[in-house]
């Protein structure tokens, strides 16, 4: 069996960026996600050790990540983080959207992963999404959500397209539908 990675950006370029993440603010509230992280490439190997260099602050060492094999091409057993190594486990079970993060000291953080190729303006939606304390909403929810938001966007441009092919219509200045009688041509018999 051959593997091909689907790379959206070189191996270099992930570790030289640091980590996209929205993270929820510390409260009391407890959601079904800490936040959301976009990552640059399907490459875990290269997208992991900017990932754990960034929650480092906030969250502590991180020592486990578990993913579902759906979303990432190759699921290596470990990386390499700055002179450790980091487990990295599959579950077919798992929601293929979210990035399950385990420390020894601190426990266990959710995030829900963006697709690389995703559009700035989507990924935003969902960073601010995942990071909203308390919200009852998984992974998988809001990735429909916004797959529903982009077929609408999708839908109304075209709809809009269509219509300016087809003519439009005649509005007055008020938005409000003209009929053809109601547009005055000097010099016209045209009623």
């Amino acid at each position: 069996m051959t593997t091909t990675l689907d790379r959206t950006a070189p191996r270099d370029l992930a570790a030289e960026f640091p980590a996209r993440l929205s993270l929820t603010p510390k409260t009391t509230l407890a959601g079904q996600l800490d936040g959301a992280w976009w990552p640059r490439s399907r490459d875990l190997a290269a997208e992991l050790p900017p990932l754990a260099a960034a929650l480092a602050e906030p969250w502590g060492r991180i020592t486990r990540v578990t993913v579902s094999p759906t979303r990432w091409p190759v699921v290596p057993h470990t990386v390499a983080v700055d002179g450790r190594v980091l487990h990295v486990g599959w579950f077919t079970e798992q929601d293929p959207d979210k990035l399950i993060l385990l420390s020894y000291s601190v426990g266990r953080w959710d995030l829900l992963v963006i697709p690389p190729e995703t559009a700035p303006a989507a990924a935003a939606r969902l960073m601010a999404a995942a990071a909203i304390p308390g919200s009852v909403l998984t992974a998988g929810v809001l990735m429909a959500d916004e797959a529903g938001i982009v077929r609408g966007i999708r839908d109304a441009v075209r709809r809009e397209a269509t219509w300016e092919s087809e003519g439009g219509a005649c509005m007055s200045p008020f938005g409000t539908p003209m009929g053809r009688r109601a547009v005055p041509v000097h010099g016209s018999t045209w009623r």
